[in-house]
């Protein structure tokens, strides 16, 4: 929603008002009351929001009292889209432009500053779904934090979500997984190279880098424990160690994932005139023979017969008895 759509004279109040809906309350100002720009997008991916913002030049406060009357308890992870923003929390004091990361905490007071106006993609993080200790947390708060490896994937991903796009209610639960995972993996990574973790959750991090990576890379069909392995400098003995505690192989996960990328894509009407084949390649099948054999062992009919199948069922949006699928990697309840 953009304030063009409404008198000069409201556009300030309509848009401070329409975000103190999606945001954790603050005191906002701007000079430019009588001309102020700015627009608002919300995405609901799953239990996981994001905020896409523009905005004429503003202050932002968060102050003690404010936190006091309410807290959600999140880990704000912004990526800066356009613009310069100083932001001071936690004693700390940064500067970040166009194409940065940083991580703020909603139950501390901030003050922000946007002197030319700007663009923020905002990630709402639940303290809860974020694997790593407080204090590791607060130790990154209030920084320019790299955008590159992990960090370079997860401000990607988020461009991405700023383009906008329709999504199904599976793929929205999928791509709030997704950004959870991406966004720990991160965090957790960079927490670990500075000495922030315990050695209990180095192995916990580590487990979600690998996830995102596999995320990341399901589409290529050399994706294997080897590769993962070397791409994380560790064994692949270390690697199966990571995932005794899970409930596949790291094999098992990627080919579950992979079918069920590709009982989504069947099921979808843009992919109708799409070969079955082809759908298997674009995550990783090489073999359409195996692939068609792997589908029928996991879902309970061929490939080609699923699609006939989920075109005569998509309005009623249920499965079969013996259907439900493999498990995906973003399963939500694995994040708690």
């Amino acid at each position: 929603m953009h304030t063009a759509t409404v008198p000069k004279a409201e556009r300030f109040g309509w848009w401070r008002d329409l975000l103190m809906q999606d945001l954790p309350s603050a005191h906002i100002v701007s000079e430019h009351y009588e001309d102020f720009q700015g627009s608002t997008a919300a995405l609901e991916l799953g239990p996981i929001r994001v905020s896409v913002l523009s905005f004429s030049p503003l202050s932002s406060a968060r102050t003690a009292g404010l936190i006091r009357r309410s807290d959600p308890e999140l880990w704000e992870l912004g990526y800066m889209t356009r613009g310069i923003m100083t932001v001071d929390q936690a004693h700390s004091h940064t500067q970040v432009g166009a194409g940065d990361l940083l991580l703020y905490d909603t139950s501390q007071p901030w003050q922000m500053q946007v002197p030319q106006g700007g663009g923020l993609t905002i990630l709402h993080l639940p303290k809860t779904a974020v694997p790593l200790p407080d204090r590791s947390m607060r130790d990154l708060l209030s920084r320019r934090l790299p955008v590159q490896g992990t960090g370079s994937l997860l401000a990607g991903f988020l461009q991405g979500l700023a383009g906008g796009g329709q999504w199904s209610e599976l793929e929205a639960e999928r791509l709030g997984a997704a950004a959870v995972q991406l966004a720990s993996a991160f965090l957790g990574g960079l927490a670990d190279r500075e000495g922030l973790l315990p050695p209990e959750t180095r192995q916990t991090v580590l487990l979600r880098e690998v996830k995102a990576f596999i995320e990341a890379h399901l589409p290529e069909p050399r994706l294997s424990p080897q590769t993962i392995a070397d791409a994380h400098c560790i064994s692949v003995r270390y690697l199966h160690q990571l995932f005794r505690s899970e409930k596949q192989t790291v094999s098992a996960l990627i080919r579950d994932l992979r079918l069920d990328r590709c009982r989504t894509d069947l099921a979808q009407p843009c992919y109708a005139h799409c070969p079955v084949a082809a759908i298997g390649a674009r995550w990783g099948f090489s073999d359409a023979a195996m692939f068609s054999r792997a589908f029928k062992s996991a879902f309970g009919m061929p490939p080609g017969e699923y699609r006939k199948w989920s075109g005569t069922r998509r309005s009623a949006g249920d499965h079969p008895d013996g259907f439900a699928g493999p498990a995906s990697l973003y399963d939500l309840r694995d994040l708690n």
